[in-house]
């Protein structure tokens, strides 16, 4: 296993799904987590009791999607820690809407969340390392929404592609700090927030069919490893680059 870069990790929607997958990956390494969520105070409470045992873990009820309330997280986890070496942005809203029925509170609260907070987010945390003067690390979650569509999702997939530049552009300008910013792109990954769906195995079987070389749903295990590899100081010549874990969904026409 590649060491880890630095011990004090920030997670966005960190209290559920692929966002606690990551959290849960950086406690086992012995990192001291922040666990940023919204109105999900009960569960982030009892995760970072359970990831506790492993190593410090606190939660910010934070809405990243409000500019002042998104940098604040940053400065409140920064204070916790004693720093920031590692942020996860993950935080992210995907309300299924035709498009002809998306309305400008349904576009503007997509584009708020997922793009302009990961903005915020990100860049109040890239301050704050630069400056330490020690470097980091910033990752942040896509979806393969990123490089193409999907009907009922054009406002939240342009928002994934929107990050993807967003990651690029960060990678070149932090790259002289010694910042590395790149990107995961999962699949469909089996978490509690799509349990019904996942378990529908008629509906599950159709969809590996026609969309999945590797034949079965993602797991939380498949983006921990993906993340723990971003995140090492082995990776420091990875930057600006996307890491799709999709099962191999995305190499098909």
């Amino acid at each position: 296993m590649s060491t880890i870069f630095g011990k004090r990790a920030l997670v966005t929607g960190g209290s559920r799904g692929i966002g606690l997958a990551y959290a849960e990956a950086l406690s086992a390494q012995g990192c001291s987590v922040v666990i940023n969520h919204f109105k999900d105070g009960a569960k982030a409470s009892a995760e970072c009791r359970r990831l506790t045992n492993m190593a410090p873990c606190y939660e910010i009820d934070a809405d990243v999607g409000e500019p002042a309330a998104a940098r604040e997280m940053v400065q409140r986890a920064a204070s916790l820690l004693g720093g920031l070496d590692i942020v996860i942005s993950n935080a992210g809203i995907c309300r299924f809407t035709p498009f002809l029925e998306i309305s400008e509170e349904i576009w503007s609260r997509h584009v708020e969340v997922n793009l302009s907070g990961a903005f915020r987010v990100s860049q109040e945390a890239a301050w704050l390392m630069v400056a330490a003067g020690g470097g980091g690390r910033i990752v942040m979650t896509t979806s393969v929404g990123a490089f193409r569509s999907n009907s009922g999702q054009t406002h939240y997939c342009s928002t994934k592609g929107g990050l993807n530049l967003l990651m690029q552009g960060m990678a070149l300008e932090l790259a002289p700090h010694q910042i590395t910013v790149n990107a995961i792109a999962p699949g469909w990954i089996h978490t509690d927030i799509n349990d019904a769906a996942s378990r529908d195995s008629d509906a599950v079987a159709s969809w590996l069919k026609a969309h999945c070389p590797a034949g079965r749903l993602g797991r939380p295990d498949d983006v921990k490893e993906a993340l723990l590899f971003l995140v090492s100081r082995d990776a420091s010549y990875v930057t600006g680059s996307t890491l799709s874990v999709d099962g191999g969904w995305n190499a098909q026409l």
